[in-house]
C-alpha cells in the first residue's frame, strides 16, 4: 500500500489545436497512459482544451463552465482512472463577455475540489515581433487557491504567474507542499527563463513544483517551449519531458518538503521593511 508520504506524479505535455473535442481526446489518452504507469496525481497544461490564436477565434469556441465539455470530461476521466487530476486550464466564458483561464482539481470520485483563475495577465512584446495581450480577452482572477489532497496542499498557479514570487510564497505559507504551474510558454521566454524560474520557485518555497506544458507549433504559427518539469523542494529537476508530446513521471518523497524547509527555513524569516 502506498505511503501517504510518497506520491507518484505525472505531468502531461500536449500540442493542442483550435478544436476542443480533438484536444480532449488527446489529453484523455495521455492521462490514461500516465495512470497505467502508476501516476496517482496527473497534471495537464494551460489551454489544454483550446489553443487558438486571436480574440475572435477564442470567443467563438469557449463555453461557460456549466456547459464546457471539458468539465464533465475530466470528472468522468478521474472516476474512470481513479487518479487525482489537475485539468490544466479551460477557457470559461463569463457573464461580462470575458474569459476565465481556469484550472480545476478533480478528486478520483469526480468531485471538483478546487478552481483557480489565472491572476497575472500575459501582456508582453517580445523580440522578433511576438506580442500578446491576454487582458484583452481574459479576466484576471483575484484569489490564490490551495487544493486539499491526500498528500497535502496543492497550490495552484498558471504560466505567467511563475514570475510573481509573492504568489508562490503565499501558497506555501497557506499549506502547499506541492505547487502546479500549467503553462503554454513561448519558445524565446522558455529557453531563457522556464527552468530557472521554476527551480527558483521550488527552492524559495520548499515545495515540489509540477509544471505541465504545451509544446510545438499551434494555430496561427504560435510556438510553445515544452519541457514539462517536475522539480524537488531542493531545486533538482526530477523529470523533463523535452519537446515531444507525452508524459513524464517522478516518485515524490513528501518528507523532502519538511527536510528542505528545516535546512533553509526562509518561510519563517520574513521581516517588514520600509520601501526605498
Amino acid at each position: 500500500m502506498t505511503s501517504p508520504n510518497t506520491l507518484r506524479a505525472a505531468v502531461i505535455q500536449v500540442n493542442a489545436g483550435p478544436e476542443i473535442e480533438a484536444n480532449l481526446v488527446q489529453a484523455g489518452a495521455l492521462v490514461r497512459g500516465a495512470v497505467a504507469d502508476g501516476a496517482q496525481l496527473v497534471c495537464l497544461p494551460e489551454n489544454v482544451s483550446l489553443m487558438a490564436q486571436g480574440r475572435e477565434k477564442i470567443l467563438a469556441r469557449v463555453k461557460p463552465e456549466e456547459s464546457h465539455p471539458g468539465v464533465p470530461f475530466f470528472r468522468d476521466l478521474a472516476r474512470e482512472t481513479g487518479a487525482w487530476i489537475m485539468t490544466g486550464t479551460l477557457g470559461c466564458l463569463l457573464e461580462d463577455g470575458r474569459v476565465a483561464n481556469r484550472a480545476f482539481v478533480v478528486a478520483p470520485n469526480g468531485d471538483i475540489v478546487a478552481r483557480y483563475d489565472k491572476i497575472h495577465m500575459f501582456d508582453v512584446d517580445l523580440a522578433g515581433g511576438e506580442s500578446y495581450r491576454e487582458s484583452a480577452t481574459y479576466r484576471p482572477g483575484e484569489r490564490a487557491v490551495v487544493a486539499p489532497t491526500p498528500w497535502g496542499g496543492l497550490g495552484l498557479s498558471i504560466c505567467y504567474d511563475v514570475r510573481f514570487a509573492y504568489l508562490f510564497r503565499a501558497l506555501a505559507k497557506a499549506g502547499a507542499s506541492l505547487i502546479t504551474v500549467p503553462a503554454a510558454f513561448t519558445v524565446p521566454t522558455g529557453r531563457a527563463h522556464w527552468h530557472v524560474l521554476l527551480r527558483a520557485r521550488a527552492i524559495e518555497t520548499g515545495c515540489f513544483v509540477l509544471a505541465p506544458a504545451q509544446t510545438g507549433l499551434h494555430d496561427g504559427g504560435r510556438g510553445t517551449y515544452g519541457h514539462s518539469l517536475i522539480i524537488s523542494p531542493w531545486g533538482e529537476v526530477l523529470a523533463d519531458a523535452g519537446e515531444g508530446v507525452g508524459h513524464v513521471i517522478a516518485d515524490l518523497d513528501l518528507d523532502k518538503v519538511a527536510e528542505a524547509r528545516r535546512m533553509v527555513p526562509s518561510l519563517g524569516h520574513d521581516r517588514s521593511f520600509q520601501g526605498p
